[in-house]
């Protein structure tokens, strides 16, 4: 069923309001969107399909179920958990390589500005310093763009396509070989070249696409690949297992398998079964352990030691021996964490409303143009992001006393979860045992940031910290959309941090409630905005529990992210929600509107419907998809005694579509000129029951309504294997 009234749309374009078919390609038209220049209204598309995720009873599949037994069965069973456990443990690779080269580049880039800066700082040539540095964004980003130009859908965090592929919408090359490789080499040179972009949101899409390519053993992109891999073959099928490789991608990220399942029932599939959910759980553990045993390997060489457990890690929250009056947090604090989720809530929102005026503005001034202009924009970005972070570290920055625990040299640039945090800290233009608290944030990768607010002995200027979070959110709002592989998890972990740290640095120094745990308010101020974001509230509280192994955080952190949820979604919906609107994707929503529930099917249904008949030639239907814009067909019966069942209680009911008896003959013989026009005919019953024309109406029935109406359903069901439409 498709329509043109909002959300009751599914996939098969054929309304009249959808406008005329587009120029531009199926992958252009999946990021570009349609808008309606008078009202600026997201048009629905014409260019997605639906999957069919219930299965189709029909003759064939009968077939098949009378030739399964019991241990064809099992033996199927079995093959699926396999093939699970093989997607958990791809993913799981693919994190580890995305981790091991993001590091290396960012280890690079760092060492050789930090070197500059040094020495640049005592010669007064921190121009050159400046340049370098560009050098290296520019170039990244540069790269990580032309991957987008040649797969368009691999551009964003991905995680709105695959909502709509788990809810029954086809967005064209979501899940191809040829995605996978560009979002995963994309995502490497956008977070190295410096964007305010994550890593851990395209991780669910290469999750996904791990999940829906493995199984069915052969590619499209690349057609040598072909195996005689006789399982799998359905859209149901592949769901489960793209649902399978969404949880692993967040348990890899997070090192949440729990969490990873959650979000692939709460913010994914529509379709949901128990046999599923142990699946999924396996594959998210099956993921966590294969990224966590070669990174312990890799960076501890201690293989087997599993003491990093994701991509991102929080570390360990607790308070210092010598002070006895410190608490991670207390009964009295739960008041302050309301407010900071209604303000977590707030700022969400605004970041939401600004993201889709944006993305508006590209829609209609970027996008319609030349290719190049999206890689201009995407080093517009990176050039200001780049010149930002220089200028503000080396001006805004204040010098800060070290504590006595964290006098380490600045030469480290990468931090791991067990070493001491203060490593990490940079003393650009600060004397001797003082740091840049402004270069420590800004010139660190992020989730190097998000340790330091997390867990840095020392403190941070409540100016530094103000500063860097209108900066960082501002940045990033501008960033999640360009053409660039692109996640907005860890951007909106750290500019939630710095708001938390912030609260903390008030509530302790202007209010004298020295007990605060600067961690803890970090955190919550982490999870306040991150919700008020993404409107998640299940799945993100046992993320963050997992990601900080510290079970009392329960808590708070539930009552944050509802608190965010509820004030963000009295202004607007969730990011991902407005990211699937704006690219027209006929997703239903979980509730239907009060007038929506007064509609019949006949109000949303298109008019003058195509349909074949069972017995249609080839030039016939090639014809058919030739001159349509939509993929699916009723499949109307032509068996005349099927005819007059149907036309008991003065109407003809196939597929839904009711023609009144008055009109049959007229459309039957329509259909037939236009079957003999395009070389087609209908079968010898309906030929001849247009040429008889019928001349005496059926007799009426003596039979109660009840009898009428199940005579109908029998009859129709007899003629559901033919009339399936997706």
């Amino acid at each position: 069923m498709a329509g043109c009234r909002g959300s009751l749309c599914c996939c098969c374009r054929w309304c009249c309001c959808c406008g005329e078919r587009e120029t531009r390609t199926p992958e252009e038209l999946t990021i570009l969107g349609e808008t309606q220049e008078e009202e600026d209204e997201i048009l629905p598309r014409k260019d997605y399909e639906s999957l069919d995720y219930d299965r189709c009873i029909n003759d064939p599949y009968l077939e098949v179920l009378e030739t399964m037994d019991n241990k064809k069965g099992r033996r199927y069973e079995a093959v699926k958990w396999m093939v699970v456990f093989a997607i958990g443990v791809c993913t799981g690779l693919v994190g580890l390589f995305v981790d091991f080269f993001v590091r290396l580049f960012t280890q690079l880039k760092f060492g050789v500005v930090q070197t500059s800066v040094e020495e640049c700082s005592q010669k007064g040539c921190l121009a050159l310093s400046l340049l370098e540095l560009l050098g290296f964004n520019l170039t990244f980003v540069f790269l990580a763009s032309l991957l987008v130009l040649i797969e368009p859908v691999a551009a964003g965090s991905g995680i709105p396509e695959v909502k709509c592929y788990l809810n029954g919408v086809k967005v064209p090359g979501i899940v191809r070989l040829r995605t996978l490789l560009c979002k995963v080499l994309g995502v490497l040179f956008s977070v190295a070249g410096g964007l305010f972009v994550g890593k851990e949101g395209p991780m669910i899409h290469s999750g996904s696409v791990v999940g829906a390519g493995l199984p069915q053993f052969q590619s499209i992109s690349l057609r040598k690949i072909q195996f005689n891999f006789p399982y799998f073959r359905s859209d149901r099928d592949k769901r489960d297992f793209v649902s399978a490789g969404a949880a692993a991608g967040v348990a890899a990220a997070f090192g949440a398998p729990i969490g990873g399942t959650l979000f692939s029932l709460e913010e994914g599939s529509s379709f949901w079964n128990q046999g599923l959910t142990w699946k999924v759980l396996f594959c998210s553990m099956s993921a966590t352990f294969t990224l966590n045993f070669f990174r312990s390997g890799i960076q501890f060489g201690s293989w087997g030691s599993f003491q990093l457990p994701g991509l991102l890690n929080f570390g360990e929250f607790k308070c210092s021996d010598s002070d006895k009056k410190c608490h991670l947090w207390t009964a009295m604090d739960l008041g302050f964490f309301v407010v900071m989720g209604v303000i977590g809530g707030l700022l969400g929102a605004t970041f939401n409303c600004l993201n889709k005026r944006l993305a508006k503005y590209r829609m209609r001034n970027v996008h319609p143009k030349p290719k190049l202009v999206r890689v201009l924009e995407s080093l517009l970005v990176s050039l200001v992001t780049t010149v930002v972070v220089f200028v503000a570290s080396m001006v805004l920055g204040e010098c800060r006393q070290m504590s006595s625990s964290s006098q380490i040299g600045n030469d480290s640039f990468q931090l791991q979860v067990t070493e001491d945090v203060n490593s990490s800290i940079k003393t650009f233009f600060c004397p001797n045992d003082t740091y840049n608290d402004m270069a420590t944030l800004f010139f660190n990768p992020q989730e190097s940031a998000i340790l330091q607010l997390f867990h840095q002995d020392g403190t941070f200027s409540p100016i530094t910290l103000a500063l860097f979070f209108i900066l960082y959110f501002l940045l990033a709002c501008w960033t999640y959309g360009v053409s660039v592989p692109s996640g907005l998890f860890v951007p909106s972990l750290l500019c939630g941090a710095a708001f938390g740290r912030l609260v903390a640095n008030v509530l302790k120094s202007y209010i004298g409630l020295g007990h605060i745990y600067s961690g803890t308010f970090a955190l919550i101020g982490a999870a306040a905005f991150l919700g008020g974001v993404v409107r998640m509230t299940i799945s993100l509280t046992v993320i963050l529990i997992e990601s900080t192994n510290e079970i009392t955080y329960g808590l708070p952190i539930m009552v944050t992210l509802m608190v965010a949820k509820w004030t963000g979604d009295f202004f607007n919906k969730g990011i991902y929600d407005i990211h699937v609107g704006l690219r027209g994707v006929p997703l239903l929503e979980w509730e239907t509107e009060v007038e929506m529930d007064k509609l019949r099917a006949s109000d949303i249904m298109e008019p003058n419907l195509t349909y074949v008949y069972p017995h249609t030639r080839i030039q016939s239907l090639v014809s058919i998809l030739r001159t349509t814009v939509h993929h699916a067909f009723p499949v109307v019966t032509e068996n005349r005694g099927n005819e007059k069942e149907f036309m008991k209680g003065n109407q003809l009911i196939s597929n839904n579509i009711k023609f009144k008896k008055s009109s049959i003959l007229t459309r039957a013989g329509e259909q037939r000129k236009r079957s003999q026009s395009m070389k087609s005919y209908p079968s010898s019953e309906l030929r001849n029951m247009c040429d008889e024309h019928i001349a005496s109406e059926e007799p009426a029935e003596k039979e109660d309504l009840l009898q009428q109406m199940l005579e109908r359903r029998a009859t129709w069901r007899r003629g559901q294997p033919l009339a399936q439409m997706s």
